[in-house]
């Protein structure tokens, strides 16, 4: 990176500001400084004093700054705060020594339960007592140089033969918060529906939009990310209108392969915040719409002839969304809404569900 200097005080100082000053390697608070001193070159000292809210040690400490680095505008960059010389916790060695006998023996004895066994010991060994945060601090000191055991995840690698520490990248969720939808397709939410029957697990993956309460469920054998990715699509395909939003509980079935595509699609995901299915009020309704009037007539199907249950689950969701009426949409079927709507031109409709049997 090429790194320009500039004297101050040389003449012509203000031309090469505008015509060679880089900001990439500057922080704001430099650029401003930069800023108040090209003031200062082209309009004196007082009128900078009253154009500026700086003393004129401070002026002046600036510009010795840059002389001292041979007018190099980086070194007006903020420099650290932090002391060269950091205090260290300093805790009786017989105070880890015995977190560390009683952790190696008691894994999961928290630093609260630890506390009142370590009072006594102290007591009795004539220690100065620490406080519970203090035992905190301590076990995760104790943690970072392995000298108390760690719950850790191992997976293993058959064609490598060997356990792996699985390490989980944790990553930042959006919430919905109090966005509300306009339009068809703006938020839709999904969630997953599990059955067991006769001992076997069956999977039916749910989704229904909040504007126009158009719904789809597609049934599967597992829940893995890419049931639920392939959901999606199935979803995309059929409906009249361009999903924008997503909204999903943090099951781990809307991970990996069904995050993925929905970042590729650019859709928004949100996470509802953990134990909390009202979030998913709309979706979850239409849980029990969908098992009340078609899951419950067909359980055998379901469990014998996945692909036929899902044939007929389709003509029961085309009946759903096209003639069903609906009392939060005025005693009228999702397709008519958004019609009405004209949010999609009846002939654009991707609603011809038909071509999905084949």
């Amino acid at each position: 990176m090429q790194i320009i200097r500039i004297s101050y005080g040389v003449k012509g100082f203000a031309i090469l500001y505008n015509d060679g000053l880089k900001y990439r390697m500057l922080t704001e608070k430099a650029k401003h400084k930069v800023k108040v001193i090209v003031f200062w070159e082209k309009h004196g000292l007082e009128a900078t004093l009253d154009a500026f809210p700086h003393k004129r040690s401070t002026l002046f400490n600036w510009k010795r700054i840059l002389a001292e680095n041979n007018g190099r505008l980086e070194s007006l960059n903020e420099k650290s705060t932090s002391p060269i010389n950091r205090r260290k916790r300093a805790v009786d060695a017989q105070i880890e020594q015995f977190i560390i006998d009683l952790r190696t023996a008691h894994p999961r004895t928290g630093k609260e339960k630890l506390k009142s066994l370590l009072d006594k010991y102290c007591q009795n060994q004539s220690i100065k007592i620490i406080s519970i945060s203090t035992i905190g601090r301590v076990i995760s000191d104790l943690k970072k140089k392995n000298k108390i055991p760690q719950n850790r995840k191992l997976s293993y690698y058959a064609r490598s033969d060997n356990f792996c520490e699985s390490s989980r990248l944790k990553r930042k969720k959006t919430r919905r918060k109090d966005y509300q939808p306009e339009h068809a397709g703006d938020l839709v939410q999904v969630d997953t529906i599990v059955k067991f029957i006769n001992g076997i697990r069956r999977y039916i993956v749910t989704a229904i939009d909040l504007k126009s309460e158009f719904g789809f469920a597609y049934a599967y054998t597992n829940h893995s990310s890419k049931s639920t990715a392939d959901f999606f699509q199935k979803f995309q395909s059929v409906a009249p209108f361009t999903i924008k939003r997503i909204q999903t509980d943090n099951g781990s079935e809307f991970d990996n392969l069904f995050r993925d595509y929905a970042e590729k699609q650019n859709i928004i995901h949100f996470h509802n915040y953990p134990k909390c299915p009202k979030m998913n009020a709309v979706v979850e309704r239409f849980n029990r719409t969908i098992q009340e009037d078609f899951i419950d007539w067909n359980r055998e199907m379901m469990v014998e002839k996945i692909n036929g249950f899902n044939e007929k689950l389709i003509e029961w969701l085309l009946w759903y969304n096209t003639e069903r009426p609906h009392q939060t949409l005025c005693q009228i079927p999702p397709m008519q809404y958004i019609i009405n709507s004209l949010i999609l031109a009846p002939e654009k409709s991707k609603m011809m569900w038909t071509s999905t049997l084949s």
